[in-house]
Parts: structure tokens; C-alpha cells; sequence
């Protein structure tokens, strides 16, 4: 007999998300892996992007919308010199910095930078965002030739931390890069709604030199980190082999997610469980 959809083990799944699939392709894997259509996931990542992607399964679908408001980190490249239709890799280049106004930049003015996108600012999101204009995709008037433009929205970066600095960025084999690119490596904590990509290009804007992202990991949501993730390849082998998913209990899962109180004996009882100061019956209310 066919399994009742919905039915099953319920809890949440972290995923270590691969480059090149969309959240919605890893839902439709995971419907398969799980064995059930009840399947949903907390926070859109990138095709390009990989790591932290909490998945729900059965019941706990319904707890995806506070994983989607939790705060995130991510570890990120920025390429400086070259700005893009998209504000990453995946878009063609619009404007390319010269040689010269790229060896201009220095360490002290990308730090300057970097402050100046820390704490609580004003973000307009990227164009080919899934925010919707009218009730449609943004990213879809951009690919029909629209322009469109975005409204700023508040957003929090809590740490945006510059790692590495690498010059000459070309030379890595990290992708096309103009002579004396610059390439950041960083990590960012911030809100919920808010775009690395938008980050890359509004310091390169700021630089003079325009950027964009080329690589990016979320290595946290919530209190879900990095080492709790399995891989698709890995929760597919544990389904196959009857060990079953490695699934956060619901229990478990709420207590990452929200505030703990931990209550009092007295206050466990509730006062209706506590004796009635008068038998039932007698009248008041």
C-alpha cells in the first residue's frame, strides 16, 4: 500500500546545498528521498551559492517560515573591477576598471568600505531578485528587456569581515577577470532579506571599481551550522539502506529556532489543573 502523503517520520533536514541546483530542484529531490510530497525548504540559496539549506519534512514544514526570518552567515568572494547584470558571476559584465584606478585601491579604503556596509543600512536588492513587482518575478521583467527598480529596504550586516585580500585575481584561474582584479575574501552575519551579491556590488560602487560576487557559502542559519549538514549523496545512501533520514525532531528543532523558558513545577501544572477553591457547579465563573 502506497503511503498516506504527509504521513511518515516528520523533522528538520540540513543540507549541505551543491552548486548548480536551485532550493526548488533539492525539494524536488528530497520528495523522492523522503517518500513524501510534504516537503519544503527555509531560505532560497542560489544556484551558485552551496552550503546551509534546512529542509522540512511532514510536520515540520510548518516551522519553515521561522527558519526563513533567522539570522544567517555566509563566507563569500568578492571580485573587484568588474560589475555585472546580476551582481555575480552568473551575469554579463556591464563596466570593467582599468589597470590603474584598480591599483588605486587599497587595503585601508576596501576596510573603509566594508564599515561603512556594516550595521543597519538601507539595501536595494539585486534586479534579477525573486522579489515580485506588480506580481511578477523581478528577475523575469529583467530578462524581457525591462528595467526595473527596486525600493531600499532595511537590512542588519551584525559582522562583515574581511578575510583575504588577493590581487591580480586573474591569475587564480578563478574565472575571467580584468588585468589587477581584486578578489575579497569575507564573512558576512547579517538579517534575514538581505543579499550578498547587493553587498558586492554596492562596495565595488562605493571603490570606484565595481564588483560582484563570485562565490558564496552559507555556513549558518539560526543556531544550524555547517557540521549538522549532510550532502544529497548522503541522504539518499541513508534512505536506500533503511537507516532512515537524519532528521531533527520536532522538539529539537523549536528549541534552535525559538526562545527557551524552561517553567517552574507550578507553572507545568497550570492553574487548571490546580485545586478548585470550590467543587464544580456552585455557580461564579
Amino acid at each position: 500500500m502506497a503511503r498516506k502523503q504527509g504521513s511518515g517520520p516528520s523533522g528538520l533536514i540540513v543540507l549541505d546545498k551543491p552548486a548548480g541546483f536551485t532550493s526548488h530542484d533539492v525539494v524536488a529531490r528530497m520528495r523522492r528521498v523522503a517518500g513524501t510530497r510534504r516537503v519544503g525548504h527555509g531560505g532560497t540559496l542560489d544556484p551558485m551559492a552551496t552550503g546551509v539549506l534546512v529542509i522540512g519534512v511532514n510536520k515540520a514544514t510548518k516551522l519553515l517560515t521561522w527558519v526563513s526570518g533567522a539570522s544567517k552567515t555566509y563566507a563569500a568572494t568578492i571580485r573587484l573591477g568588474v560589475s555585472t547584470v546580476t551582481d555575480d558571476a552568473e551575469g554579463d559584465p556591464l563596466e570593467t576598471a582599468s589597470p590603474e584606478a584598480l591599483a588605486a585601491v587599497t587595503e585601508e579604503s576596501i576596510r573603509a568600505g566594508i564599515r561603512e556596509l556594516t550595521g543597519e543600512i538601507r539595501q536595494v536588492p539585486s534586479s534579477v531578485s525573486a522579489i515580485k513587482v506588480d506580481g511578477v518575478r523581478s528577475y523575469a521583467r529583467v530578462r524581457s528587456g525591462q528595467d526595473v527598480e527596486l525600493a531600499a529596504r532595511p537590512v542588519t550586516i551584525h559582522e562583515f569581515e574581511l578575510t583575504t585580500v588577493r590581487r591580480d585575481a586573474a591569475a587564480d584561474g578563478a574565472g575571467e577577470a580584468p588585468a589587477g582584479a581584486i578578489d575579497l575574501d569575507v564573512v558576512v552575519s547579517c538579517t534575514s532579506g538581505t543579499y550578498i551579491r547587493a553587498l558586492a556590488r554596492d562596495l565595488g560602487r562605493a571603490l570606484g571599481v565595481g564588483g560582484h560576487l563570485t562565490a558564496l557559502r552559507r555556513t549558518r542559519v539560526g543556531d544550524v551550522v555547517l557540521d549538522d549538514a549532510a550532502t544529497l549523496e548522503e541522504l539518499a545512501a541513508a534512505a536506500e539502506s533503511g537507516r532512515g533520514l537524519p532528521l531533527l525532531p520536532l522538539e529539537e528543532a523549536a528549541r534552535r529556532l525559538f526562545a527557551v523558558r524552561e517553567l517552574t513545577a507550578e507553572e507545568a501544572i497550570g492553574p487548571l489543573q490546580r485545586p478548585l477553591d470550590r467543587p464544580l457547579g456552585t455557580g461564579g465563573t
